[in-house]
């Protein structure tokens, strides 16, 4: 199982977010923090806005927050709404062309994996990824 780099950035971006309660966070601040592409960030967040996760401010003072609490938003829930399909192999896709669909029996195992992985990420919140600020490993910025 792998996740899309993607979801992997929601994750980041929701954990940074979760960690700065406190103020609005910006893409450009989550960016540097993790090296990772401002324009790909900015697609992240649009979608976690859209999906309900994240309120974005527009403005020069304008930034991201996270429209619950840290405990009402399951990491099931995130991977969900950033994963574009759970197609394991080829037999999980709705393209299907493996010709022992019918009697093959690893399709079950994988389902049932997949089950197990999500119900993991289902019993566990935003809270249990917070961090300090201080361990990103930039200065705290000052609004």
């Amino acid at each position: 199982m792998r996740l899309t780099v993607f979801s992997d950035y929601s994750l980041r971006l929701m954990m940074f977010a979760a960690s700065h309660e406190d103020r609005l966070v910006t893409i450009e601040e989550v960016a540097q923090t993790f090296g990772i592409s401002r324009s790909h960030l900015m697609k992240v967040a649009n979608l976690l806005t859209r999906s309900g996760f994240l309120k974005a401010v527009r403005g020069r003072s304008g930034g991201l927050s996270l429209t619950r609490s840290i405990d009402s938003i399951r990491l099931g829930d995130i991977v969900r709404a950033t994963e574009p399909d759970f197609a394991v192999v080829e037999c999980f896709g709705s393209s299907n062309a493996c010709r022992i669909t019918p009697n093959c029996r690893l399709k079950g195992i994988l389902g049932s994996a997949l089950r197990a992985f999500l119900a993991e990420l289902d019993a566990h919140s935003l809270r249990d990824l917070v961090l300090r600020p201080a361990d990103f490993g930039i200065p705290q910025l000052s609004n």
